[in-house]
Order: C-alpha cells, then sequence, then structure tokens
C-alpha cells in the first residue's frame, strides 16, 4: 500500500487541511480503479465502506491477487467535516460559500480538445491514453484560490485517470440505488447486482458538473466532436452509489458493501479469482427523469407510513 498525502489551501493562516489517498496494486497497471467516501461529509457510510474497503484491499495485494491499481480516498471532504452546529455535523454545503460540495466542478473540456484533433489516429487505445494525458495537464494547469476549489481540484485531479470511478454517498432515509449514466449501466449493472440496489437511475448530463460527471461529461463531448472521424471510447466511467441512509453504518453493512465492489472487480477480471454468481437484479434500470419529488402543500409535521423500499401503487 501507498499512502500520499495531499495537501489543501489552509482557510485562515496556521491552519491546515490536506486529503489522504491509499493506493494498492501495481504501479503500472493496466486498469485504474478510484473510489472516495463522504464527499458530502456529513454522509458517513461511505467513509466507513471506504476504510472496510482499505482493509481488504490490503489483504488482496499482500495475496497478490490484485491486477489492477486502485486509489482509495476514505474522507473525501475534510473541510465538510469539521463543519459542525450544536453538535450536528452538516457536510452537504460548504458554510464559507454556501455552495454543495458535490456540484461545480472544474470543465475543461474546451482545453482538453484544444489541437486534439490534429493527435488523434485510428488506434483507439492510443487516443484513450492521450486523451487521459491532456485531461491530467488540463487539470495541472489550474489554480485554485480557495479551500474549496483545491479540494475540488484535487480530487478530479486524483481520479481523472481512473478506468472506474466509485464515489460513495448515502441519501437521508433510503434503501440502496446509485446513479450512473446510461453508457456506463453495462459494466456497471452487475455491480448493482452484487450490492443489491433497489433502485438505478441513469443520465447523461443530471446537470450542475457534479463530481462524477465531470469525468463521464468530458469523454462524451469528445465523441461527439471527433467520434464520427476517430475511435474514442468512454475513458472514464463514473457511478455515483447510495448507501442507503445516514444512519446505516455498521460493521455488517460496510463489509457486504465492500464485498460488492471487490465481487464486482473480480467478476471484471481486476481481482484474481473466481466472482461468486450474479444474483438477480432486484429491479430495471430507469432513465433519471423518472424520479419525482413530493412537496407538501403546506407545513406540518411528517409521518411515514411505510419504510422506504416498500412498493406502493397508485390510489393506495
Amino acid at each position: 500500500m501507498e499512502h500520499r498525502r495531499h495537501p489543501l489551501i489552509g482557510p485562515v493562516p496556521g491552519t491546515e487541511r490536506a486529503l489522504d489517498s491509499f493506493h494498492f496494486g501495481p504501479a503500472d497497471a493496466e486498469r485504474h480503479v478510484y473510489v472516495q467516501g463522504s464527499l458530502h461529509a456529513d454522509e458517513l457510510p461511505g467513509m466507513m465502506v471506504a476504510w472496510t474497503l482499505k482493509q481488504r484491499l490490503a489483504k488482496l495485494e499482500r495475496d497478490g491477487r490484485l491486477a489492477c491499481r486502485v486509489s482509495v480516498v476514505p474522507v473525501a471532504n475534510p473541510i465538510g467535516l469539521d463543519q459542525q452546529l450544536m453538535d450536528t455535523a452538516l457536510g452537504r454545503y460548504d458554510f464559507e460559500t454556501l455552495k454543495n460540495f458535490n456540484r461545480h466542478y472544474v470543465d475543461v473540456v474546451d482545453q482538453v480538445a484544444d489541437g486534439l484533433e490534429a493527435e488523434l489516429s485510428d488506434d483507439i487505445a492510443a487516443n484513450r491514453r492521450l486523451i487521459r494525458a491532456r485531461f491530467s495537464a488540463a487539470l495541472a494547469s489550474q489554480t485554485a484560490t480557495t479551500s474549496l476549489d483545491s479540494l475540488r481540484l484535487m480530487l478530479q485531479r486524483l481520479a481523472c485517470e481512473a478506468d472506474f470511478v466509485l464515489d460513495l454517498h448515502c441519501d437521508f432515509n433510503a434503501v440502496e440505488h446509485l446513479y450512473t449514466t446510461p453508457a456506463a449501466w453495462p459494466v456497471f449493472e452487475p455491480f448493482a447486482r452484487y450490492f443489491g440496489a433497489k433502485a438505478s437511475m441513469l443520465a447523461t448530463d443530471s446537470g450542475g458538473q457534479s463530481f462524477d460527471e465531470c469525468f463521464t461529461l468530458v469523454w462524451e463531448a469528445l465523441r461527439q466532436r471527433f467520434g464520427e472521424r476517430f475511435p474514442i471510447d468512454y475513458g472514464t466511467q463514473s457511478i455515483t452509489v447510495e448507501l442507503r441512509g445516514q444512519q446505516d453504518v455498521s460493521h455488517e453493512l460496510a463489509a457486504h458493501d465492500s464485498q460488492a465492489i471487490i465481487d464486482w472487480l473480480t467478476h471484471l477480471g481486476l481481482v484474481v479469482g473466481e466472482a461468486p454468481p450474479l444474483p438477480g437484479l432486484a429491479y430495471p434500470a430507469t432513465e433519471l427523469a423518472a424520479m419525482d419529488f413530493l412537496h407538501a402543500p403546506i407545513g406540518g409535521l411528517v409521518v411515514f407510513h411505510l419504510a422506504p423500499g416498500v412498493e406502493v401503487e397508485g390510489g393506495n
């Protein structure tokens, strides 16, 4: 295991924050997987799963079973983790700017695309390497001036060259579910099975330049601009994994969820061994547009009649 520490801009003189990343498997592996937990710092299940995954990856590495490079950032948001109000963690929005920690990541599509056409070829693997190098260079050229910007930029730099990006979140009160793109669904559908997702929602661009989409949208845009003349694949495929609700923090759940990631990696051939048989898919994937919000007509007390995950029919 390799442990790296990445300093962030301190909010005031005399203070210091940093991101810690942990890297497993061969440094020169052909495939790279990136996993981060608790970008919304009050969503602690992701931190617990990432920590548990870190222990299991260390054993797989010792046993010589890792056929890929895996990078794990268990605490993806030290800024939000430090935001406490009356003993309550409030890690979804940055106190200073009131911005969502999972929105407004740097868009470098135009910078990556500038002059790219002259360097592309008929070799899809060479094109992938070229685009990744340009993507990394574009992010390296950016300058952060605030703590929040330095956090966002560092996370992008850590993940931009990965084949697969897993962003671990949770909801307030929910069952297992996930968000990914239609193009990435075939590769993540086995993970949905191992994870036991009760809902899988698909969108190419859900809006807001979220962390997972700040990678996939670059590849999507380049495919649209140059894909008719040159072979360009989806060099990074991303998924947001919603680990139930905020209170669902336990060793048992973390063991299940981290094992689901390992089983999925084994299924892809990125961990040496025989993957468990694929479970059934609880529910088919649907377009994100199928999701709806319920709004109360007046303020008052909300009383839930059913637990999350229970199927209901209209009129009942």
